[in-house]
């Protein structure tokens, strides 16, 4: 990292809903890796606003509830200075789609899961650890 490089911000939601069992999580997979709906924030953009944008680009979840407002949580920072936030949002849809992202010609993920608080623990890198664990509180599935 260069002293002085701006951070460039990405933002994403940890998208949940209630199933009989407790809460899910939904994790999307690129490659190896698993990791929430999340984006790039554009230039004049509100990070809460790309968040929600990129949610519905890369599942096509229209609907979200912001139960626990814009509380935010965010990584360290990682690959070329970014940094993620991530906010909170309930939906009641269990169906998720991929769409086709027209720069790639396919879509941005491989597969979509609804996992619970373990699962979601089980299979997010150390970078997302700390954002698991902060929804885990939120949702109170573990103790705050």
């Amino acid at each position: 990292m260069t002293r002085g490089q701006a951070i460039r911000l990405s933002a994403g939601v940890v998208v949940v809903r209630r199933a009989p069992a407790g809460w899910l999580f939904l994790m999307l997979r690129a490659y190896r890796n698993w990791d929430f709906p999340k984006g790039m924030v554009e230039p004049g953009e509100e990070p809460f606003d790309a968040a929600r944008r990129e949610v519905l680009e890369e599942t096509s979840i229209d609907q979200l509830d912001f139960t626990w407002g814009t509380a935010c949580h965010e990584t360290v920072r990682y690959a070329g200075n970014k940094v993620a936030r991530y906010y909170i949002a309930q939906t009641h849809r269990e169906s998720v789609t991929l769409p086709v992202n027209k720069d790639l010609g396919r879509p941005e993920h491989d597969e979509w899961r609804w996992l619970s608080y373990e699962a979601a623990l089980a299979r997010a890198s150390a970078r997302l650890l700390p954002v698991v664990s902060w929804a885990g509180r939120l949702l109170e599935v573990v103790g705050a």
